[in-house]
């Protein structure tokens, strides 16, 4: 049985797969934070899952290993690119799940420009 999107969001580990403007499926090993019903996932500004998802919000979701080796199905769901003003809140979300990382996480943001500047959030939905 296909688990349900909220099933998935509480995974520590999860895979996100985006798709090009041509359909093909691109998948990365993502953190992420549920947030009432919702995946909360901080990212690169510049990634190419974001350009991805501002040309095509469908992604997909599925519990992963810290590698990214999918344990489950995929469940589909719809992904959005936060405004800049939320990045902080997100970003915050992310170091206290994740919070035996964020030593490394934090000083690589710093030294990259700072928290602002080079990340911003995504907020995944179920589809449908």
């Amino acid at each position: 049985m296909a688990p349900s999107f909220s099933d998935v969001v509480e995974s520590k580990y999860l895979l996100l797969t985006t798709f090009t403007k041509d359909g093909r499926p691109k998948p990365t090993a993502i953190w992420g934070v549920p947030d009432g019903g919702k995946l909360l996932v901080i990212t690169d500004d510049g990634s190419w899952k974001v350009k991805r998802i501002n040309n095509t919000p469908r992604v997909t979701i599925a519990r992963s290993g810290s590698l990214g080796k999918p344990k489950s199905e995929p469940v589909e769901a719809i992904a959005r690119v936060l405004p800049k003003s939320e990045t902080r809140r997100v970003y915050n979300a992310v170091l206290k799940r994740y919070w035996y990382h964020a030593w490394w996480f934090y000083a690589h943001s710093i030294v990259r420009g700072g928290i602002d500047k080079v990340h911003v959030g995504l907020e995944i939905t179920p589809a449908g």
